[in-house]
């Protein structure tokens, strides 16, 4: 099989169970993001990858053959860390080429493997400046192309853009999409953001609790996800307790009855999907709690019998309700994931 693949992967750290028999297959040439709260094993998991971790049981599998016993010098990955680990000493040329220089690569090669990443970031020209002399996103750029130098077999990067502001992230998140194309290079980020997840990836491995939750496209993980625990991290959604009869805030509701279990469930609906109506008008009858208004979008909050429910709308679309105000609410079956309880 051409890619990674992940079998049973566990790790403890004595009695606790950082890494929870994650199996997983990425295709070569895919672009993964891990992501989940803080503690949830992603970062634990990128380092049994790399190397750096032993894992307590299970196998890593690249391409075929087990890397697992294999020390990380001689897995050929590139590596990226939240610190970026870049020599001062060196400039931004000799901080390229450092790892061409170790492998005893020539000289003349050097120069030519630099010269072609530093087009590659858009920091052409740069070779002689000292680091200490570049922005944040250009000692960014300079750490992703050393780490690029010898032609990965997988790259790998632990949260790192999070130390940019934040109009400087999303343009890196671009251009590290774009580089990635570009190379083709199997490539797996761990991040908190999802924003940057969503932006980048293709596909995006949600964890919780040292367990994989959901491995899908972002926009299968945003439209159907697999649980509660998903939908409710990334992005924001309305979760709306179920009856066991297939209630829905105290209603019939026509559709999701035939889904949901004996134990009932939650049913989710993006604040975008749902329709605030006239009084009457709607399936449901709320009174407004609060509106906020943040430029590019008003989210309004509606109390429908003592569930909250949030609504979202662009000015354009802007409902006109104010808070007391009593008001229709429509959610749309077309939109709706219902999730085990």
């Amino acid at each position: 099989m051409s890619g990674l693949e992940l079998q049973d992967v566990t790790k403890r750290f004595g009695d606790f169970t950082a890494v929870d028999g994650v199996s997983l297959k990425i295709p070569q040439g895919t672009f993964v993001c891990m992501l989940g709260p803080s503690g949830c094993g992603k970062t634990t998991l990128l380092r049994m990858i790399a190397g750096l971790e032993e894992p307590t049981g299970g196998a890593i599998v690249l391409d075929g053959g087990d890397i697992t016993p294999i020390p990380t010098h001689k897995r050929d990955f590139g590596m990226v860390f939240q610190s970026l680990a870049l020599f001062p000493h060196l400039n931004v040329g000799d901080n390229i080429a450092y790892p061409l220089r170790i492998r005893g690569i020539a000289k003349a090669e050097q120069r030519r493997r630099v010269d072609e990443l530093l087009a590659m970031i858009h920091l052409k020209g740069y070779g002689d400046r000292p680091v200490s002399r570049l922005s944040g996103g250009q000692r960014q750029r300079v750490a992703i192309a050393r780490a690029l130098a010898l032609s990965p077999r997988l790259f790998l990067l632990d949260e790192p853009l999070s130390a940019l502001d934040a109009k400087l992230r999303e343009a890196m998140q671009v251009e590290l999409r774009q580089l990635q194309q570009q190379l083709g290079v199997t490539t797996i980020v761990v991040t908190h953001d999802q924003r940057e997840a969503m932006t980048m990836a293709d596909m995006v491995v949600v964890m919780g609790e040292g367990r994989i939750r959901q491995a899908a496209p972002p926009v299968q993980i945003y439209r159907k996800p697999a649980d509660a625990f998903v939908a409710d991290f990334i992005g924001s959604t309305n979760l709306i307790p179920l009856g066991r009869d297939g209630t829905l805030l105290g209603r019939p509701a026509p559709g999701l009855a035939l889904t949901v279990g004996a134990d009932g469930g939650k049913l989710s609906i993006r604040p975008e999907d749902v329709q605030l109506v006239a009084p009457g008008a709607g399936e449901f009858t709320g009174t407004v709690t609060f509106v906020r208004d943040l430029g590019g979008t008003i989210e309004t909050f509606v109390d429908v019998g003592g569930t909250p429910v949030t609504a979202v709308a662009t000015p354009r679309e802007r409902p006109g309700f104010k808070p007391g105000d009593a008001v229709g609410v429509t959610l749309p079956l077309q939109s709706c994931v219902v999730l085990k309880g």
